[in-house]
């Protein structure tokens, strides 16, 4: 089992960046693959970005590609978002996720953060 706190949430104007962060405590958590979700007000949570245990995979959802990258550092137990070009659009809450399943598995997870607050001004 494995818990995990989302951090670096807040307000940017659009055209800027954010870096958010996922700390898990646990263990084997370079057994896990990480994601990120978002979901606005009124909507349905979406998928963001995934990584797999190791890092060597990385897949994306297409409005993000080229202005996001996830990533992870196993000896600090962590995966991170780094996020540019903000848009209004990517106004939501951002939730960390990891399971231990393999990288291509459907994107359903068995582990979530409580989410963190990311707002873009226009």
């Amino acid at each position: 089992q494995v818990q995990l706190v989302e951090s670096g949430g807040g307000l940017v104007q659009a055209g800027g960046s954010l870096r958010l962060s996922c700390a898990a405590s646990g263990r084997a958590f370079s057994s896990y693959r990480m994601a990120w979700f978002r979901q606005a007000p009124g909507k349905e949570r979406e998928f963001v970005a995934t990584i797999s245990s190791s890092g060597a995979r990385t897949l994306y959802e297409d409005s993000v590609k080229g202005r996001f990258t996830i990533s992870r550092d196993n000896a600090k137990n962590t995966a991170y978002l780094q996020m540019n070009s903000l848009t209004p659009d990517d106004t939501g809450a951002y939730y960390c996720a990891a399971d231990q399943r393999s990288f291509w598995s459907p994107q359903n997870y068995d582990y979530w953060g409580q989410g963190t607050q990311v707002t873009v001004s226009s």
